[in-house]
């Protein structure tokens, strides 16, 4: 039976209040500001309005030193890893600024279901205990029951099945739950409305409240986490990295029996050769992942092989807990050569033995499972 869940999502043109962080941006931080957001015991929303502030670029070496002491409070000296898996290229969506948007001319590809066991097996013999599966936008190749078949034969293979695919209804979410996902990842890309319209030139993806809503409709279906993260280089940072704390804050006010991680992706090269309207370099980067670390200190922060080595060997256990490695950005490629071109460039192309080591190195403690599946 072929499952279709009806999702004429309803759209309205005005965004929840919540989101809206422009009164922050609207204040001026000085010096003080930040000396006094790097001391507060109770840090929220305008400490990390300051700790994000351009005043904040001078503190970048206490805000690292106020970072690793938390990570280390509440994530020992240990770094979670996994890897992801893309089981499909077909897209319907017209992101300005992706390698798989429909207009690009590259080839597509799909993995049948022998080829995704194949490739998983592959990755449970490198050591992983939990893979991400991702897709582009919903499309014919790629859709519900396709995916529900993908996950039941990750979930017989890994005790942690994640998800990075278009948004769904409440239901086609319990029903990839009831399949073994454990949960999903959907980065809002950019959480400024004229900004959205701008890179999502047509398709589902275009529908902003759409998306904004599915991590609280995953979590109402039954995943148990939900990774959020916005493309940073789309629009201008502050923005974005106040906007995606305030959507953290309100999933875990609302469902805070849920786990949550926050990733910060960047714009890397691919097919279509975008370039960031608002590039955000290394020093950037850093401040962010620091600021966000001091005011949501025990939520998993995540870096992707989209960094280079240098960098991702600073920021493990420096407030980043969690990463990937030994990555694919192609369709398929542990088990077979993979598909010819990627979604993006990987930054960080070192594999699996190698990173560990280097992790080790830094007396920290590589980690492939520290749950059980049978904990639901």
């Amino acid at each position: 039976m072929n499952t279709v869940i009806d999702t004429p999502y309803p759209t309205t043109a005005t965004l929840p209040d919540w989101l809206d962080p422009t009164p922050w941006l609207e204040q001026s931080h000085t010096a003080a500001d930040v000396r006094h957001a790097l001391g507060t015991e109770s840090p929220n929303e305008e400490t990390l309005a300051a700790l994000l502030s351009p005043a904040a670029a001078e503190f970048l070496e206490p805000m690292a030193a106020r970072a690793q002491a938390l990570t280390r409070r509440h994530f020992g000296r240990t770094v979670q890893l996994y890897v992801p898996l893309y089981l499909s290229s077909w897209c319907s969506g017209g992101c300005a600024y992706c390698g798989f948007a429909s207009d690009r001319q590259t080839e597509r590809h799909a993995l049948d279901y022998t080829s995704v066991a194949k490739e998983l097996d592959a990755i449970k013999a490198m050591g992983f205990e939990e893979v991400l599966l991702l897709t582009g936008e919903r499309c014919p190749k790629a859709d519900v029951d396709y995916l529900r078949d993908c996950v039941r034969i990750a979930a017989q293979k890994f005790h942690n099945v994640a998800i990075e695919v278009f948004p769904m209804a409440e239901e086609e979410y319990r029903i990839l739950a009831e399949a073994g996902a454990t949960s999903v990842t959907m980065y809002q890309e950019t959480y400024h409305p004229e900004t959205y319209d701008l890179m999502h030139r047509w398709g589902p993806k275009k529908d902003m409240l759409n998306r904004l809503e599915a991590p609280a409709r995953a979590l109402s279906g039954g995943l148990r986490f939900a990774g959020l993260g916005a493309l940073l280089g789309l629009s201008d940072p502050q923005y974005d990295m106040l906007a995606l704390y305030r959507h953290a804050r309100h999933l875990q006010k609302t469902y805070w029996q849920a786990g949550l991680t926050i990733s910060f992706p960047r714009i890397r090269n691919e097919v279509g050769g975008f370039d960031a309207p608002y590039p955000v370099d290394e020093k950037m980067l850093a401040q962010i992942i620091f600021a966000f670390r001091i005011c949501l200190p025990d939520v998993p922060l995540v870096l992707s092989t989209r960094e280079g080595a240098a960098f991702r060997d600073g920021m493990a256990g420096l407030g980043i807990s969690k990463m990937s490695i030994a990555s694919k950005t192609t369709v398929g490629g542990y088990g077979d050569a993979g598909s010819e071109e990627g979604q993006f460039d990987v930054s960080d192309a070192r594999g699996l033995h190698e990173f560990c080591d280097m992790l080790r190195s830094k007396d920290l403690e590589p980690v492939f499972k520290n749950w059980d599946s049978t904990y639901r």
